[in-house]
């Protein structure tokens, strides 16, 4: 059995990739979501802000579904980028950062476990 685990059609740290593509393919989506409506508030002269999260949101998926590492630094820029944004809009109020910082910060999370994964793909061998 460790025989067929450890075979060239599926090597090592194989197993775990699927959750880094289903990772992907929700950043393409939801990046992609963010990105239009960002395009449109962009076009009647608001921020910038859903714009560029929701291109870099998208391109960190494409990242992601190629196995490539940069998927993380570029996430770790547009998180920081919310970060900012989000001190800029609402300053210290913490209660209202909460709700622009949550669902950033689990995406961060869940790019983060992602790491080992990346790291030992069949791709990087």
């Amino acid at each position: 059995m460790s025989d067929i685990a450890a075979s060239p059609a599926n090597p090592p740290g194989h197993e775990t990739s699927w959750g880094v593509k289903i990772l992907g393919w929700v950043c393409v989506l939801f990046g992609a979501v963010i990105l239009a409506g960002g395009v449109w508030l962009i076009l009647l002269g608001g921020s910038w802000y859903y714009g560029l999260a929701g291109l870099g949101l998208a391109a960190t998926g494409i990242l992601l579904n190629r196995y490539m590492m940069e998927a993380v630094w570029l996430y770790l820029v547009v998180w920081v980028g919310t970060v900012a944004w989000a001190w800029w809009e609402v300053g210290t109020n913490w209660w209202a950062e909460v709700p622009r910082l949550v669902a950033p910060t689990l995406i961060l999370v869940l790019v983060l476990l992602c790491i080992p994964a990346l790291r030992r793909h069949p791709s990087k061998l």
